[in-house]
Parts: structure tokens; C-alpha cells; sequence
């Protein structure tokens, strides 16, 4: 089939591609790393703003007409509150279980809309997680390296996939969406040379749960000097100067120590940070959790009494061990993705935006704490497999590639309330992540131009 000018200029035809042009379009970007606006004639965007308007009335709901809005939302407002009047947000011994286990900054961004009262808070939380949703679905899918614009169709497929992980957002009350879209917004800054904007962005997110300060590795690695410089900066001046005006700086700086030596510092047998029991328990699916689980005998029912102990170990070794045993692993997954990343002469956009794509599901698995909700943060990498799947010039390829998002959807369909949990104890979040970051890695080793076919724009080497 012969296409027409336009059409050959984004490298392939999408007839000679075998691609179905319901899911995909054929139109190249006109500003490929452009994210769009909302548009009210697009009916997938009022779809958009139909579940937003569902999500906030679920959490305005009980507020307004019932008992009021549970799970975080109260204690969000317990913080802003305290701040308000100069109460303590920590006890004065980190030995105390804490209410509020985030640093003092977050307690100062919520003290703002506490101010007017709850129901203003919680509209505010909710326009947040509607914000942080939309940008992170658009910044996502500009920045795939695929220099191809989804069809409507494709572009949802990420949102509809993750809406569970995105329910839990607004229900709950956390803010890992919003930080996602931070971190988005901070890699989309800079690949545009907006450096320090980049590092304020990964600073924030930092300051508010810390950590997506797992970016900073990356950055020096990769020689993003000022990206790292600003991140490392922007982090100080959040933790340490902003709330110093209004708090005061001894008190802030006390309260800075006490928050760290209650989250940061205190690690045992029993746990770590101040959720003794989930952090072994099934609803923990990092790294650390689940290698704990399998190497020492721990009760992954624990954050329930009422249920019967349950142990999954394969071997019995003592705490010592088993962290020497999570230290391996991890130096052998930080060393693999070294091995993965290609070196700067032979960076393109694609394999860029599945290194990104890696790093996010690293730093999902990393933190000490990955509950269900965390995996939020796999949007990304499933939007840039999508791409592929949907894009990739071979057919086998593109198959193998939603064999794999398929693989990993059904893994994290095992969390849902009607499996048993051991499915969870067992890490199937875990393992899905584990595949995608697999099916990530094994792109950037095998792009397209290696098989033969022809370069286009978003497959040429890197210059900067």
C-alpha cells in the first residue's frame, strides 16, 4: 500500500507495519514530547473527568452524608492542624509509635488547605490525585521514544489497567500518584535542559516520602551532575529551610532527627520504621519484605491477630544473614542494570525511555515499604511496553511483548480481595514487576535497527 507524504515521514506506514489503526495512529507527533490538554470533545476524556468526578465523590461522600471520610484523610487533617496551632507532630522519643510518619514538610503543604476546614482539604487531596492521574497519563505517553502518537484507545489502555491502584489513591488518601507524576514531570524536565527544575521536582518528592531519592544514583551515574547537585540542594532546603520560618529552626531540625531515628534509623527482627507489624507482613511486597519472608520464618499475618500464623520461608537463617542475603540481591540487580544501560554513544529516545522505565520499577521494589498501592508506579514502565507492543515493526516482537503485560497483568490480579493473601506474601507484585523490567531490559538490548529494519527519528543515537 503506498502512503502519503505525511505518513511516510513517521517512518512507517501503519498497513506495511501490520498494526490496527482502531489502537494505534498513524500521524506523527507534531511535538512529540508535548503532553496534551484535556479536551472536552474527546468522549475517553470525559470519560476521564466522569471517574474523577466518581473517585472525589467517593471520598466527599462520607464527609458530607456520613460518619466521615476514613483511612488517611483524617490524619491529613490531624497534621495540617497541628502545624496550625504549634502542636508536635512526633512524640518527643522516636521509641513512641508515631501517627505521622512523613517528615515535617508535608504537615506544612497540609496545613494550607486545613486551614479552611476538612471538606476543603479533601477537595484539594482530590484535585491533586486527579491532576497527578491525567499528567502522568499524558507525560507517559509522549515520553515512550516510540516518536508515535497512540490512538485514544492505546493512550487509555495504561489508565484502565491501573485504575485499581488508582482507586486506591484517591480512597486512601496517598500521594504516590501525585509523587509519580512528579518524577515524570522532573525526567520530562530534563530531557528539555530544565535541570534545576528537575532536581525541585525530584527534591519534593523526596521530601514528602523519601524514597524516590533512589533517583539520585541514577542521576550520578549517568553524569546528570547538575541534576544531582539540584536534587541533593532542593532536598536540604525542603527538609531544612522551609519549614524552619514556621515551625522554627531548632524545633524542626529536632523534630527532623526525631522523625529519622523513628523511620530511618530504628531496624530490627520485629521490623522497621514505625509499621512493625505490616512491614514483614503479606501487604509489604518489596525487596526486603519478601526475601525476609523466604529466608527466615516469619508470620505473614501478623498485622492480623486474628488470623492463624502463616510461614513461607524456604531456608532458616537469622536476621543477619537474611539482610546480607537482601544486600546481595539488591548489589545484583543495581550491577544488572548497569549491564543493561547502553553507554552514551549509543543512547536513542527508545532505549532511554525503557531504561526510565526500569528505574521505576526499581525504585518501586526498593523502598523499605511497597504496598499494593505503591505499584502505581508501574504506569510508566506498562505505558512504554504498550508502545512497543503496539508499534514495534516485528510481529513477533509485538506478540511476545503483550505475552509479557499480559503475564504481569495477571500476576497483579492475584491481589485482588478474593485470593488468598499469600498470593501477596508470596510477591506476585513483585514478580510482575520483575517481568516488565525484564521485558524492558531485553528491548533495550535488542532494539529494532538491530534486526534490520529502518531508522527512525526516535531510534538515532543521542548527542547530548
Amino acid at each position: 500500500m503506498r502512503c502519503s507524504p505525511t505518513v511516510r515521514r513517521s517512518a512507517t506506514c501503519y498497513v506495511d507495519a501490520g498494526l490496527d489503526p482502531i489502537v494505534t495512529s498513524t500521524d506523527p507527533l507534531a511535538k512529540p514530547d508535548a503532553p496534551r490538554r484535556l479536551s472536552l470533545r474527546a468522549p475517553l476524556d470525559l470519560l476521564f473527568l466522569f471517574c474523577c468526578f466518581i473517585l472525589t465523590a467517593d471520598v466527599l461522600g462520607p464527609e458530607i452524608f456520613g460518619h466521615g471520610k476514613t483511612k488517611d484523610y483524617a490524619l491529613w487533617y490531624w497534621a495540617g492542624q497541628q502545624v496550625l496551632h504549634g502542636g508536635s507532630l512526633y512524640p518527643s522519643d522516636f521509641r513512641y509509635p508515631f501517627d505521622f510518619i512523613y517528615p515535617p514538610l508535608p504537615a506544612i503543604l497540609l496545613a494550607i488547605p486545613s486551614w479552611f476546614g476538612k471538606i476543603p482539604l479533601y477537595i484539594v487531596l482530590s484535585v491533586l490525585n486527579a491532576l497527578a492521574w491525567w499528567y502522568t497519563g499524558t507525560l507517559s505517553n509522549v515520553m515512550t521514544g516510540s516518536g508515535r502518537k497512540p490512538g485514544p484507545w492505546l493512550e487509555a489502555l495504561p489508565a484502565f489497567v491501573t485504575v485499581t491502584f488508582v482507586f486506591d489513591m484517591f480512597d486512601l488518601g496517598q500521594p504516590n500518584l501525585v509523587l509519580l507524576a512528579m518524577m515524570l514531570y522532573g525526567f520530562w524536565c530534563l530531557q528539555h535542559q530544565r535541570v534545576w527544575l528537575a532536581g525541585l521536582m525530584f527534591a519534593l518528592a523526596t521530601a514528602i516520602k523519601v524514597f524516590p531519592i533512589a533517583v539520585l544514583p541514577y542521576l550520578v551515574w549517568r553524569r546528570k551532575w547538575a541534576a544531582a547537585v539540584a536534587t541533593a540542594a532542593f532536598t536540604g532546603i525542603l527538609l531544612y529551610v522551609v519549614p524552619a520560618p514556621i515551625r522554627g529552626f531548632e524545633r524542626n531540625a529536632a523534630e527532623l532527627a526525631i522523625w529519622y531515628q523513628g523511620m530511618v534509623g530504628a531496624s530490627s527482627e520485629k521490623g522497621f520504621g514505625q509499621r512493625d507489624e505490616q512491614n514483614w507482613s503479606w501487604v509489604n511486597q518489596s525487596i526486603i519484605a519478601v526475601t525476609h519472608r523466604l529466608v527466615r520464618p516469619i508470620n505473614y499475618n501478623q498485622e492480623d491477630p486474628s488470623k492463624p500464623p502463616r510461614t513461607m520461608n524456604i531456608i532458616d537463617v537469622d536476621y543477619r544473614t537474611a539482610n546480607w542475603i537482601v544486600l546481595a540481591l539488591s548489589a545484583l540487580l543495581g550491577l544488572g542494570f548497569v549491564a543493561v544501560m547502553p553507554p552514551q554513544r549509543l543512547r536513542t529516545a527508545r532505549s532511554d525511555a525503557e531504561e526510565l522505565g526500569i528505574l521505576f520499577c526499581l525504585m518501586t521494589v526498593a523502598s523499605p515499604l511497597a504496598r499494593q498501592y505503591y505499584f502505581m508506579w508501574l504506569f510508566f514502565p506498562m505505558t512504554v511496553l504498550m508502545h512497543r507492543a503496539a508499534f514495534d515493526e516485528r510481529a513477533n516482537v509485538r506478540l511476545g511483548t503483550w505475552l509479557a503485560l499480559g503475564a504481569g497483568g495477571c500476576l497483579m490480579l492475584l491481589a485482588l480481595p478474593w485470593f488468598p493473601n499469600a498470593f501477596q506474601a508470596w510477591g506476585n507484585n513483585l514478580l510482575a514487576t520483575a517481568i516488565l523490567a525484564g521485558s524492558l531490559a531485553w528491548h533495550i538490548r535488542h532494539p529494532p535497527v538491530t534486526a534490520g529494519s529502518g531508522a527512525a527519528a526516535a531510534l538515532k543515537p543521542k548527542t547530548s
